[in-house]
């Protein structure tokens, strides 16, 4: 399918990885891997499974999904066809809004489970913009904390963050992330 495989290019370069590093890793061929890219060739089960380790990103991100209306192929997301991405955090749940990976740009949906937290800070270098839909959550950035409640948003711009949801309901926020980085 090209659009998985135009995907997976745009993830393999947003991590600064080559075609022939990403073969290596995997024990394949750099043609093999250029041919997915390509849209030649499709991916086994056990391809997306490896290229999810590699990639840090959930499997079903790599799924190849097409929705029931081709004519909505990277173009409309339904939200029953979202596809799980993120760092795999305990406690957060990311699916991409986006409709591929190749913008820009990319569009979280992300759910704060309660309780969860994230300790150890981190930092992209990235233009981000969250919208808390529902819930609140607290946030440190740069180590100066903030609490952040439905319909609040704020904006990252490459500094060290970290977040915690010790509420009892869920917190729902959209990222505006550029450049992309699942």
């Amino acid at each position: 399918m090209a659009d998985l495989g135009a995907d997976l290019r745009a993830l393999r370069k947003t991590k600064g990885i080559t075609l022939t590093e990403l073969a290596e890793r995997l024990g394949k061929s750099v043609g093999w891997l250029s041919q997915i890219e390509r849209g030649i060739s499709k991916l086994s089960s056990e391809d997306i499974d490896r290229l999810a380790d590699v990639f840090d990103v959930a499997p079903s991100l790599l799924d190849g999904r097409e929705g029931p209306d081709v004519r909505e192929n990277g173009i409309i997301v339904r939200s029953s066809d979202r596809r799980m991405i993120g760092e795999r955090v305990p406690g957060l749940v990311e699916e991409l809004l986006s409709p591929d990976l190749t913008d820009s740009f990319e569009v979280i949906h992300s759910t704060f489970l309660p309780g969860s937290e994230r300790e150890d800070a981190i930092n992209r270098p990235t233009q981000e913009l969250a919208f808390l839909v529902s819930g609140k959550l607290k946030i440190w950035l740069e180590d100066e904390p903030f609490l952040i409640r439905q319909g609040d948003s704020f904006r990252i711009r490459g500094d060290k963050y970290r977040w915690a949801n010790p509420f009892d309901e869920p917190a729902v926020a959209v990222w505006i992330i550029s450049p992309p980085v699942y």
